[in-house]
């Protein structure tokens, strides 16, 4: 009796495919570049896909690198990991041309202490040897002189180069720091940013931080979907920035969850500039043009808090987030500022990044 044996269901060969596509487009077959091509293959982020695409078969590292820098912030500490190398192999360069132009000197220095003695010698011939000596050191200054323009172009040429390695640096930083949807800075630089405000003690009694809230998000998200929800915080993330002062710092700390550091204010200009926001979002439409679904309005809720109110970056957000639970708690759609006898039981871990 024989037994029949089912085939096997055709399983797709999804690495085998990713593999593919990269040597397809001349990509080094390296974990970074192979994690960019897993998520462009299995669609989880559209924008990342339409990134990648667009390269076409003419990526270089460093384009991909960029692409990963903006969607995967990890990718940033490699980079940062071989611009150090860069930069360590540019130094060790410099230092070997000034150790071996402190080498020439040196070598010029002595010749010209023994033609020197030459010179003074009273058992030489003073004609020749004064000839002979004009001769060597002709020679000499012309080879020293030489060396130097050789070094002196070599030190420039590396000084443009770790130029271009600290431009490049710059450059990740504001990618690894900037929220890829909204724009602004990101979780990680918000909390950079706060914790600075104490290392300035002339600066932090004007200082205030605001923390702000898209009232009831999470039933956009139901009801439109995801997509939407992305489209109208991009709106909320430029109403805030038009209603701010250039210098404001405005960062999108969480997924519906905006936080600006206001410097050189005082609590009531604070709520002044919280109200305008507000009222600003409140009569912003948010329509589709195609389907004219309508959804809106969207609404936001702020809170306050001084510096001065606080010992320290932490307890500071916790009494700005305390507002900001009371302004919630009042019905939404408005500003609050802290004030001593505000009480909520919560404990909120504010540092992501620096555990």
């Amino acid at each position: 009796m024989s037994t029949a044996i089912a085939p096997k269901a055709q399983i797709p060969d999804v690495a085998g495919q990713i593999t593919y596509a990269m040597r397809s487009m001349g990509v080094a077959p390296i974990p970074r570049n192979y994690e960019l091509f897993y998520e462009a293959y299995i669609g989880s982020n559209s924008a990342l896909t339409r990134e990648l695409a667009a390269l076409g078969n003419s990526a270089t590292q460093e384009e991909l690198d960029d692409i990963g820098a903006k969607y995967f912030p990890r990718h940033a500490g490699r980079i940062f990991d071989d611009a150090h190398a860069r930069l360590s192999v540019e130094l060790d360069a410099v230092l070997r041309a000034l150790k071996q132009e402190q080498l020439t000197l040196d070598s010029y220095n002595r010749l010209l202490g023994e033609t020197c003695e030459r010179i003074t010698s009273r058992n030489h011939n003073g004609a020749d040897l004064l000839r002979s000596a004009i001769d060597i050191l002709t020679a000499a200054t012309g080879d020293t002189m030489a060396q130097g323009e050789k070094v002196v172009e070599n030190v420039a040429q590396r000084s443009q180069e770790m130029d271009q390695v600290r431009k490049e640096l710059d450059e990740y930083k504001r990618i690894a720091n900037t929220d890829a949807l909204t724009r602004l800075s990101n979780r990680r630089a918000f909390e950079d940013r706060l914790i600075s405000i104490f290392d300035n003690q002339l600066t932090r009694p004007t200082t205030a931080l605001v923390l702000a809230d898209v009232d009831h998000f999470k039933r956009i998200n139901d009801t439109y979907g995801h997509p939407v929800g992305d489209k109208i915080l991009a709106t909320v993330a430029s109403v805030i920035r038009a209603n701010v002062r250039r210098e404001v710092f405005v960062a999108r700390v969480g997924g519906e969850e905006f936080a600006l550091i206001v410097e050189g204010t005082t609590a009531e200009e604070a709520m002044t500039m919280c109200e305008r926001i507000r009222r600003a979002l409140e009569t912003t439409p948010f329509k589709n043009s195609r389907t004219k679904v309508d959804y809106g309005p969207i609404t936001i809720s702020l809170g306050i808090c001084m510096a001065s109110e606080a010992a320290n970056s932490g307890e500071l957000y916790n009494k700005a987030d305390l507002a900001l639970y009371c302004a919630k708690n009042a019905g939404r759609n408005c500003c609050n500022v802290y004030q001593d006898g505000m009480q909520k039981d919560f404990t909120k871990s504010w540092l992501i990044y620096k555990n």
